[in-house]
């Protein structure tokens, strides 16, 4: 199965975070057709485990190990990454420069979608807002970010 892990708080100070050496990582634990999308923390795998709670748990037991850091990992689907795409929620929204289109994947499930006023709100703010609700284990992409994660997802089919 082919299978997106939304690793949380992925950020390029950490050269163990980038995408070849998280490329290498997920090959490490046997994944197959690995590929990193963008600088956040986005690798697309395929894998013969199909429970979703064994890879996270595979892929964070690893991490200390082999990287060096810890970090909450979400898997989805392909299917499901695409159901979510295609779910219309953000059909009469625009995504500009003052409205940011995000969706928050829960660790326990589900999504949480979200439009940022990028004028009259902070980023920052909203993602404590989301952690005060929901625990640490969530991770947020922009809406752009998903379609890019499912486009590459869809190479090579």
């Amino acid at each position: 199965m082919k299978y997106v892990a939304l690793i949380r708080g992925v950020g390029p100070e950490n050269p163990n975070m980038h995408g070849d050496k998280l490329k290498e990582f997920f090959e490490k634990l046997y994944f197959k057709n690995v590929k990193t999308v963008l600088s956040s923390g986005n690798v697309i795998f395929e894998s013969n485990i199909s429970n979703k709670r064994s890879l996270e748990n595979l892929i964070e037991e690893n991490f200390p190990k082999i990287l060096g850091f810890s970090r909450a990992t979400i898997i989805r689907s392909y299917d499901e990454l695409k159901r979510i795409f295609n779910s219309g929620k953000f059909r009469d929204i625009e995504d500009t420069a003052t409205s940011r289109l995000n969706v928050t994947f829960l660790k326990k499930g589900g999504e949480v979608y979200s439009v940022i006023d990028t004028v009259n709100s902070k980023t920052p703010k909203i993602m404590a807002e989301l952690e005060k609700k929901y625990g640490k284990e969530i991770t947020t992409r922009t809406w752009k970010t998903v379609g890019r994660i499912i486009k590459k997802m869809n190479e090579n089919e």
